[in-house]
């Protein structure tokens, strides 16, 4: 389920409660979700409750209590929990391998875009970078995160950019930059928006110069570590082995793409289905358990991409986006060898799905680097 989907599930709830006379509210036009804050639990938290609570004339743990029976067995929800003063949190349930694979393929590099900070800063997201290499290539980064989550986003540098981090790593700044430092005023809108509202981009900076690295390796290299880490500037991020992250994570995505060239030259497609064959009686609850184990890690990997880019994106963090990409590539790999037929053995089922599988990665893989601004090449 993905946060637009939940938003809308608790939307709904709200309106059966007033239309059942528990509460006796304006039913709100939308509700937000998005990852929990401290204290909170499971994927995602709601304060709808506490909105609720004065109009309503009950205690925001009661609103949240009636809205909390509604949302219990919901589709697509496994648990919902009650914190603090009425915070609503969920987990997320686990979606059929097939459907997983069908709405990744449906979206491509789209999915687990979503609308969780939309109108979010009263409708725009001010990001001023520092005047250094990781602060502009953070500060272009979240502009991507906040805007694959809906989010409305102006992002400029606290000076003007160096000609080469326009040319290597290609950033690209919405704002016009000015000399006293804050953002020019030519920029379509400027008058609308509130100079002083902004959100400053300030990781701890590069021991080194990252630019011999070139773009994508220096991209890596500045967004790997978290914001408060200090990133390591060394030739390690160029190595083609197994012990680079930002290898592996390549290599994946471009053998995924070579499966499917492959496959086509053996006439066969992706079908989403069941990875391993199981029998027509058997009721389609029972499908997961038969999957095989290396199978599940990754079909959970993949369903949990919504909620990392919403993470990522709500908490200006792009290293949790590079460590989950760094998990896909890593849960993918087991798979490739049943990918395909061996000897004389025909395209079954089985070799479909598992194709259809090893594309839905390789386009989260693809999508997910596109948003760090890093290529994903086809070969490799």
């Amino acid at each position: 389920m993905t946060p637009v989907e939940l938003s809308r599930t608790v939307l709904r709830a709200v309106r059966r409660a007033v239309e059942e006379g528990e509460l006796s509210v304006d039913v709100p036009e939308r509700v937000r979700v998005a990852p929990p804050g401290p204290g909170g639990c499971g994927d995602y938290a709601t304060n709808v409750a506490l909105q609720l609570a004065r109009p309503a004339g009950q205690p925001a743990l009661r609103v949240a209590e009636v809205l909390r029976a509604r949302l219990k067995g919901a589709g697509g929800i496994s648990e919902v929990v009650v914190t603090g003063p009425g915070f609503i949190n969920f987990r997320v349930g686990g979606t059929a391998p097939g459907e997983l694979v069908r709405e990744i393929l449906r979206r491509g590099e789209r999915y687990g875009h979503g609308a969780s900070l939309a109108g979010r800063g009263g409708g725009v997201v001010r990001l001023r970078a520092a005047r250094d290499v990781r602060a502009v290539v953070h500060g272009d980064v979240l502009a991507r995160l906040l805007r694959s989550q809906g989010a409305s986003v102006h992002v400029s540098c606290v000076g003007p950019l160096e000609e080469e981090w326009r040319g290597v790593l290609e950033v690209r700044f919405d704002l016009p930059d000015s000399d006293d430092g804050r953002p020019g005023t030519d920029h379509p809108g400027n008058s609308h928006i509130d100079r002083h509202s902004h959100i400053d981009v300030r990781p701890l900076p590069a021991p080194a110069d990252p630019l011999p690295l070139g773009r994508d390796a220096a991209r890596w290299a500045l967004l790997w570590p978290a914001p408060h880490d200090r990133p390591r500037i060394g030739e390690e991020h160029l190595v083609q082995r197994e012990s680079n992250p930002l290898f592996r994570v390549r290599y994946a995505h471009a053998r995924c793409r070579g499966l499917l060239r492959n496959a086509a030259d053996l006439g066969f497609g992706p079908e989403p289905g069941a990875v391993e064959p199981r029998g027509a009686q058997e009721p389609q609850e029972t499908q997961e358990m038969q999957e095989p184990q290396e199978t599940q890690v990754l079909l959970r990997a993949l369903a949990d991409h919504p909620r990392v880019l919403a993470a990522a994106a709500a908490h200006h963090a792009p290293d949790r986006l590079a460590r989950h990409l760094v998990a896909v590539a890593d849960a993918v790999l087991p798979l490739f060898p049943a990918v395909l037929p061996m000897g004389e053995e025909k395209p079954s089922a089985a070799h479909r799905a598992r194709l259809a599988l090893a594309v839905a990665a390789g386009t989260v893989l693809a999508g997910g680097l596109s948003l760090l601004g890093i290529d994903a090449p086809d070969h490799l």
